[in-house]
Order: C-alpha cells, then structure tokens, then sequence
C-alpha cells in the first residue's frame, strides 16, 4: 500500500512541475504574440485564416480535443476514457494564434486544458485505476488554473467545486490544493508574472452593503445572459458550417467587422493590457474617473463570437473584464465605491457562470487581499449564482 502511495505522490508532484513549467511557456509566449499584436495592427486581418488553421489541426489531429474543458470534467467523472496528450499543444497552439491576431478569448481552458492533458497521460503511463486517474485529472485542473493566475488556493477550490462532489472530496481537496501549490511555486520560480490589483478595502458601510443583493442579481443575469448567448451563437455556427474551418473563417470575420463597426480594438485579446492609456481594459474599471458603461456589454458580443466561431481559449478572463466592467457601471450609476463594485463584479460574473461561487470568493481574497471585502464578495458572488440559472459555461449544474 505504502509504494503505490508514494508512487501516486511522486507522480503528483512531478505533473504539477509540469504545470508549472508549461504554464509559464504559455503566459510568456501569450504577452509576447499580444505585444507583436500591438506592434502590428495588421495581424487583425489574418484572424480568418488563423482560425482556419487551429480548426485544421484540431480536425486532423486533436480527435475529441475540440471538446476542451468539457472533455477533461467529463473524464474526472468517467475516467475510463482517458484524456489525449495531444490536446495540450493543439490547444496552446490554438489560443496562441487566437490572441496574436485579435479574437477575444482567455487564457484558463488553455491551462486547465494543458494541466488535463498532462494528467492523462501521466494516468495512462501509470496504469492507474479509475478513481486514482479521475483525482490526478482534478489536479491536472487545479494545478493549471492555480499557476495561470496566481491563486493556488482558488485553483484548489475550483477543481472541487465545478466537479460532482462525492464521498472523497476531502482527499481530493488535499491533492488539489497541493498540485496548485506546486504548480503556482514552480511558475513563479521559472519567472512567470501576473497581474499586481490594488487591495480593496469596505469600511462595513450599510448602504453599500445592502447594494450588493441587487448587484448581485445583476451579475447573475450577466453570466446568464453570457452561457445563453454563446450556446445559442455556438448552434448556429454548427447548422450554418458543417465544417469546422469555414465556421472559424466566418467568426473570425465577424470579429473583424465588429472592431469596423465600434471604431475601436479594445475588445480585442484579454482585455488586461493596452498600450493607449485611454483603453477600455480592465484595470480601468477600478478607476474612478473613467466612465465605460456599455464596455461589459461589447466584450460580451467579441467573447461569444470568437468562441463560438471556434477559436481556442476559454472564457474566465474576459468575464473578468465583462464583470468588472458592469461593476464599474453600477457603481457610477448609485453613487457606490467604483473599486469594490468592480471586483465584486469581476469575482462573482465568472462565479456564476462556471459555478464556482467559493472559489471566486476564496480567487478575490487572493487577489485583492485578504479584508473585510469578502464579506461582500460572498454576498454578490452567491447572490449571482443564485440568478445564473441552471446551466454554467461547463455545463449543466451538478448538485
């Protein structure tokens, strides 16, 4: 019993240095192709023809890769399947190239894709049973989002949380926690970055925090209207093109036609960074003096459009952005603190729509220190999981 344990354990620390290693590759690779998207404007034009490509290649070579992060839940809870190795570089292929020519996608499918496919492998070298594959698959997860954004505790608790919850959730919490760990401490050491938010703080003030039930609710319907939107744009794309190449080449084209039609490419890629300081990005929306009320609503239709053309990436950062941006709104418009409503926003629009409201509370601590903030992050974050409905960006709702 005792060297099957240690093996499992070895075989766990050794995947989550993978992580680690593969996710600083990708965010270091993904700043560098989005400050070439920046130098060159013209890349924009090559969207259609990038999106071709990652559908090629996914068609060819990925076999049921294209099913992404769906593919890797579904697998925790019906390991006998198995995960490809080939979805790992087919997918850090493909959100490489969506972000160097424009689409509007994030970066957390890419490593919880990466951190899955590595799993899998791992378990089938192993030759581990179901339940020892399904758990080294969570902290495949847990590792890839852990390391990505700098929150190991929030990866941990997210690859819980979006899971079916079973009689091992404990063990699996541990292992998770562990893997996220690792994998966020060997990213860093390989010299990996993330974004630096200001602390936010709330002084426990009534108003704003009876504010928060209603903000809440709004948030809901954000990620709502989000996951109804993208499954409704995704079934058109497929009754329309029966291939995948031409359906990317049409969505890549339509991102081309929106940035013509807003005048603008601040809805472009994740939304971060820009270098015109006057840019709707998402460090804007903690700022008080700037006024972007129907941002949110924009990077909504570029976000549903890119992915549901086909392009690779996932949806975590820009509903970041997307909450953010609707918290900033709301703040303007009741007079309430500009910072605390866009991260409440920014938390609890991604909460609501992977249905993981503790791991974007536990993910705001995390972020924005820990402080008596939390108490209305948790109001909004569960509020807005309340309003979301039955089905997230995963999938249906597991209770």
């Amino acid at each position: 019993m005792l060297p099957q344990a240690a093996r499992y354990a070895a075989a766990v620390a050794a995947l989550s240095a993978a992580i680690g290693v593969c996710c600083f590759v990708f965010l270091s690779s993904l700043d560098a192709v989005t400050h070439f998207r920046f130098a060159h404007p013209g890349v924009l034009y090559f969207l259609p023809a990038a999106g071709m490509v990652c559908a090629y290649c996914y068609q060819k070579f990925g076999g049921d890769s294209h099913r992404g992060s769906h593919l890797i839940l579904d697998r925790i809870h019906r390991p006998g399947g198995g995960v490809t190795g080939r979805m790992a570089p087919l997918v850090l292929l493909g959100t490489l190239l969506t972000h160097l020519c424009g689409g509007s996608a994030g970066r957390e499918g890419t490593a919880v894709q990466m951190g899955g496919s590595l799993a899998g492998a791992a378990a089938k070298r192993l030759g581990l049973e179901p339940h020892a594959t399904s758990l080294l698959l969570r902290a495949g997860v847990a590792g890839g989002f852990g390391a990505v954004f700098g929150t190991p505790l929030a990866g941990a608790v997210f690859a819980v949380e979006v899971c079916r919850p079973d009689t091992r959730r404990a063990r699996a919490f541990a292992v998770c926690l562990f893997a996220a760990g690792m994998a966020d401490l060997v990213c860093r050491l390989c010299g990996g970055e993330h974004t630096l938010w200001t602390p936010v703080s709330f002084g426990f003030a009534p108003l704003t925090l009876a504010a928060c039930l209603p903000a809440g609710a709004a948030f809901g319907l954000c990620a709502r209207l989000f996951v109804s939107l993208s499954r409704r744009a995704a079934a058109l794309f497929a009754r329309g093109f029966a291939s995948p190449p031409p359906r990317a080449a049409v969505g890549g084209a339509l991102v081309i036609l929106l940035v013509w039609l807003t005048g603008t490419r601040d809805y472009l890629g994740l939304g971060v960074y820009s270098p015109d300081p006057g840019a709707a990005t998402l460090p804007a929306f903690f700022l008080e003096n700037r006024t972007l009320p129907w941002a949110w609503a924009w990077k909504i239709a570029f976000t549903v459009i890119t992915l549901s053309g086909g392009f690779k990436g996932g949806e975590v950062t820009p509903l970041f952005f997307i909450g953010a941006g609707l918290g900033h709104s709301l703040a303007l418009l009741t007079g309430q603190p500009v910072a605390l409503f866009a991260a409440m926003g920014f938390l609890s629009v991604f909460g609501a729509a992977a249905r993981a409201p503790l791991a974007c509370v536990i993910m705001g601590m995390e972020l924005f220190g820990v402080s008596a903030a939390a108490v209305p992050f948790a109001i909004a974050a569960f509020t807005a999981n309340a309003c979301a409905g039955p089905v997230g960006i995963y999938g249906a709702r597991r209770v």
